[in-house]
């Protein structure tokens, strides 16, 4: 009884700082915060008027993608009728990753199915995940070419690509963790190694936009083409072999799981930081960097950080041991929050203006984190999680659909139709 008094009182108390708090962040809330945006204006005029004349460059050194796989999307590419509109494209091949996502997580939420004794997931969720994953990434090359073939290139094509790209690297990983699972001994991946995966992946995405918005140059990354084929992979071997083959060593006392991890954070470490440090040097040597200070350089980093920062401290210090309770909802949501700030950095690279220090998510976010290892929260910590995580979710999808219209109108074009719209 004097536990259920003492949170009650706890209760009672956060409840009057909110009182206190809510009416102060109304009044002060910061630049890009939804709350009060009514007009759903999330772009600055500043940023409309860089965005009419901007132009897209790109470079793409991958062997796999230059002298393989584009051959193979310019004869694919030839056969979309050319009444299609590329974001349609685009917008199919993310629900084809997000629909084989919750089919996975419909049998495996907790990343237990793949376990030694447990019921596995059906083959043919396996045999789905493999062909959803091989179509949407060649919906996902496409969607360029076919744009250029229909003369309908514009900023809000590439933004709506590349934005949905930022999700989806969320997904993939998510998707393919459960081949391996959380409970599967020293074939398996506890929820903390899914989270460092999982941010090691995000990091590498974060690095092509962070150096193009330092040289304003996209260096298309090496590792896109080489996962997605590798996830199409495992996931048809899943479904010829089981998940029972995962549990074996490769090699004595190394694992499926080992090499994965080895790959991932080799790619990103050795391979992906590197090249961007490269090639914003080479810019910088050649007086083409778009930044005037280091410090301006990287201000897209803080916020990323920052998020990093606080994520990793509600996982280690969650006194409900947040990820193990919740670690497929708990990865949701940091791809839903680095998807947000990804897709900001996107929008001032695009817009060549300032990123902004601090991302108005992270308000909230610090807030709850804060309450949760600090204790003040007790039982209501995990119904607090479920609140953020949908409070994100909802915040990032009405952004998404706010600037695509705000784009749209801008620019007097249709989002899914390649039908001119009269200006207002």
């Amino acid at each position: 009884m004097p536990g259920e008094q003492q949170q009650f009182f706890l209760t009672l108390q956060l409840v009057t700082y909110a009182s206190k708090v809510i009416p102060l962040l109304l009044k002060y809330q910061p630049p890009g915060c939804i709350l009060l945006q009514v007009n759903n204006k999330m772009l600055t005029p500043q940023q409309l008027a860089y965005f009419a004349s901007y132009q897209y460059s790109a470079v793409d050194t991958n062997p796999l993608s230059v002298y393989v796989m584009q051959h193979l999307w310019n004869k694919v590419v030839q056969v979309v009728p050319l009444w299609i509109a590329p974001n349609v494209l685009t917008f199919s091949g993310f629900l084809i990753i997000l629909v084989n996502y919750i089919l996975i997580s419909c049998y495996d939420w907790d990343y237990a199915a793949s376990g030694i004794g447990n019921q596995h997931i059906p083959n043919w969720i396996w045999i789905s995940a493999a062909l959803g994953n091989f179509l949407a990434y060649a919906l996902d090359s496409i969607d360029g070419k076919h744009a250029r073939r229909t003369q309908s290139s514009s900023p809000l094509g590439e933004l709506f690509d590349h934005g949905l790209d930022s999700w989806t690297a969320s997904i993939f990983p998510l998707s393919l963790f459960s081949v391996f699972g959380c409970d599967s001994g020293k074939a398996g991946l506890t929820p903390m190694k899914m989270y460092l995966v999982t941010s090691v992946v995000l990091f590498t995405f974060m690095l092509s936009h962070w150096e193009k918005y330092n040289t304003g140059v996209l260096f298309l990354p090496w590792a896109y083409d080489i996962s997605q084929l590798s996830m199409t992979f495992v996931y048809i071997l899943t479904a010829i072999v089981g998940v029972e083959t995962f549990h074996k060593p490769l090699f004595p006392h190394v694992y499926m799981t080992d090499f994965l991890i080895t790959f991932l954070v080799g790619c990103s470490l050795l391979v992906a930081l590197p090249h961007t440090v490269y090639n914003i040097l080479i810019a910088y040597r050649q007086k083409t960097l778009l930044k005037s200070s280091v410090y301006e350089g990287l201000l897209p980093l803080f916020s990323p950080s920052l998020l990093f920062i606080l994520l990793t401290a509600w996982t280690i210090f969650s006194p409900c041991n947040i990820l193990n309770r919740q670690p497929r909802l708990f990865l949701w949501m940091v791809g839903i929050l680095f998807s947000n700030v990804t897709c900001r950095v996107i929008i001032c690279q695009m817009s060549n203006t300032r990123s902004e220090v601090f991302h108005w998510l992270l308000w909230p976010l610090a807030l709850v984190v804060g309450l949760a290892v600090s204790g003040c929260l007790g039982t209501l910590e995990e119904l607090t999680f479920f609140v953020i995580t949908a409070f994100a979710t909802t915040a990032h999808i009405h952004y998404g659909v706010c600037v695509g219209k705000q784009l749209s109108k801008h620019f007097h074009i249709y989002v899914f139709s390649l039908r001119k719209r009269y200006a207002a």
